[in-house]
């Protein structure tokens, strides 16, 4: 190869190369996740600690906890609403979520004025009804669920919320069908799906199962956890199995999961989460801690896009 050929070859194996990684920055720029930090993440320690690492954890937003898993929703009410709008501003965060499991999807209607206030977009809770039903019966309490559940879902609509609804182990809207027909059944996109691998993975489905189910739920899905099974959150375990839950450290393979949610374009909330035992302490020691364990699960789930 002469001096000018090989110039030429360099030159133009060099913009292929250029040409290449642009194109891969931009196929990865179609797609990332929009961080949410949970309050309950850091148990019960207050506001103004927890406020500060959200940021640090590549987040703009915070989902509000009440008890038994944190008590972040209580400190809003002790400090007063415009306090708490205050310390939102001083950290330059929003309020993405609140969640009210305890309030249940017939008991939100109060708490929408809340959300409605702080311009917060998302509110989480279980489903109601019958358990451990399958079939036809499944589908028909799932339509009368979906029925009760119209004055809220208009409430929200009124108030520019979701109700995002948990697929909550040993509940009514807990397996894939019921999530599916949910969402079927109710055409507003007021009332969205909160995804928990976790239940999912308990009732059998496979990391393809799950990226299958993303597809299906396509956009009526406002909250994806990113937390899996591992050893469980029941029992008292040494700390680094309880860690399994989170992402990059139990079994549960994400990549499938994760090519799901680039596929369709997913633009909801992303939450690494896990619970820990007892139920409102940090999931590790001090906030830092947890705010590291929190983006090492992120960076984890960033690679795998």
């Amino acid at each position: 190869m002469n001096t000018l050929n090989r110039r030429h070859f360099i030159r133009s194996s060099a913009l292929a190369a250029l040409a290449g990684s642009a194109s891969f920055a931009q196929a990865a720029k179609g797609f990332k996740y929009r961080w949410i930090v949970s309050s309950a993440m850091y148990g019960t320690l207050p506001l103004s600690t927890i406020m500060p690492e959200v940021k640090k954890a590549k987040a703009g937003h915070i989902d509000i906890w009440p008890r038994k898993h944190g008590n972040q929703r209580e400190q809003m009410e002790e400090m007063g609403l415009d306090a708490f709008g205050s310390m939102l501003k001083q950290h330059k965060l929003k309020l993405g979520c609140i969640t009210r499991y305890d309030l249940g999807p017939f008991g939100l209607q109060k708490e929408m004025k809340v959300a409605e206030r702080f311009g917060c977009p998302v509110m989480v809770c279980g489903g109601k009804g019958p358990k451990n039903l399958k079939g036809r019966e499944l589908k028909a309490a799932v339509k009368k669920f979906v029925e009760q559940l119209k004055p809220h879902v208009a409430k929200a609509e009124e108030s520019g919320v979701k109700i995002a609804i948990e697929n909550h182990g040993n509940n009514l809207i807990d397996s894939a069908d019921s999530l599916k027909w949910m969402v079927e059944m109710e055409t507003s996109s007021s009332l969205a799906v909160a995804l928990a691998p976790y239940h999912l993975e308990n009732l059998g489905l496979s990391p393809k199962d799950l990226g299958k189910l993303i597809e299906d739920l396509g956009d009526r899905t406002a909250m994806f956890y990113a937390w899996q099974h591992g050893m469980g959150c029941m029992k008292k375990l040494p700390k680094e199995q309880e860690l399994l839950q989170m992402p990059g450290r139990g079994d549960l393979d994400f990549a499938p999961v994760v090519a799901s949610l680039k596929k369709i374009n997913y633009s909801g909330f992303t939450q690494v989460f896990m619970h820990p035992v007892p139920r409102g302490i940090p999931i590790l020691e001090t906030a830092p801690e947890v705010t590291t364990e929190i983006k090492r699960a992120q960076d984890y789930m960033e690679g795998l896009i």
